[in-house]
């Protein structure tokens, strides 16, 4: 189980959270809307939801105790409309609770999404919405490239001697057939390339230490900062920093909309 350092990373994920402020932008929400979003993480995203829905109600879901705390003590008193609770994706319990299910840079984290898919289906009341954006196939390639050769490393293989499988990164074909298979109806699934630009190494050092912990986390943890200074190094000697001194990472986002089949019963 991964141990997520909320205030870390709240500070280090400008561009998740410029892609969930588009994201937001094309639900076109109502104010009187129930909304779900999975993987809340520092709620920052969940209370941008929760203001353009100010007649209804907000549901942050985490499987990270670290993020909804710092989710509940900076966010959670201020919102009336906000509940954060602990739940993991692949377990939701709701049933016909909600108009639209929200989702941004999580779900790459799940390897199997079927039991999601199935678990949104059954949140959803008929005529209700998903919106979903994930890092997709090919996301972060040069990244992970650096990765799939540390099991040869003089110095960091022996902690790296299997496989590290931690995402799921998928395209368009999967990914409509299992909407079908969860009774949702797809309305566009899309893969998107994505440029995300980092403030030199020390804002690519940032980024890799809050978000590749299923790489980090395997390192002792005093030789975390040689490692992610290892890595950024590698990065950086084939990517240099531009001349406005920023260092630039090809992403892959897969975005998905799709609906629940039925009547919507929101009212504008």
């Amino acid at each position: 189980m991964m141990k997520w350092d909320a205030e870390d990373y709240s500070r280090s994920s400008s561009a998740q959270h410029v892609w969930a402020r588009e994201l937001i932008a094309k639900l076109r929400l109502n104010r009187g809307e129930s909304v779900l979003d999975i993987g809340c993480g520092d709620g920052k995203v969940t209370a941008e939801i929760a203001a353009l829905v100010h007649e209804g109600r907000v549901v942050g879901i985490d499987s990270s105790p670290e993020m909804l705390e710092f989710a509940r003590r900076e966010i959670g008193g201020s919102l009336p409309n906000v509940v954060f609770s602990v739940c993991d994706a692949r377990e939701l319990h709701f049933d016909r609770e909600f108009d639209v299910v929200f989702s941004n840079a999580t779900l790459h984290w799940v390897i199997d999404h079927r039991p999601v898919l199935r678990g949104i289906s059954r949140a959803l009341r008929p005529g209700g919405r998903l919106l979903l954006q994930m890092g997709g196939r090919g996301n972060a390639a040069d990244i992970l490239a650096l990765m799939d050769d540390l099991p040869g490393d003089s110095r960091w293989g022996r902690h790296f001697r299997e496989r590290v499988t931690a995402y799921g990164f998928y395209g368009p074909e999967e990914y409509v057939g299992w909407l079908r298979e969860a009774e949702l109806a797809p309305v566009r699934v899309e893969l998107l390339e994505r440029d995300m630009a980092q403030a030199g190494k020390e804002g690519l050092a940032s980024w890799v230490r809050t978000t590749w912990l299923p790489f980090t986390q395997r390192v002792p943890e005093e030789d975390r900062d040689d490692f992610v200074s290892d890595i950024v190094a590698r990065y950086v000697r084939s990517h240099p920093p531009d001349s406005e001194g920023l260092v630039h990472v090809r992403m892959a986002r897969l975005e998905v909309e799709a609906t629940k089949p039925g009547a919507s019963h929101v009212q504008c």
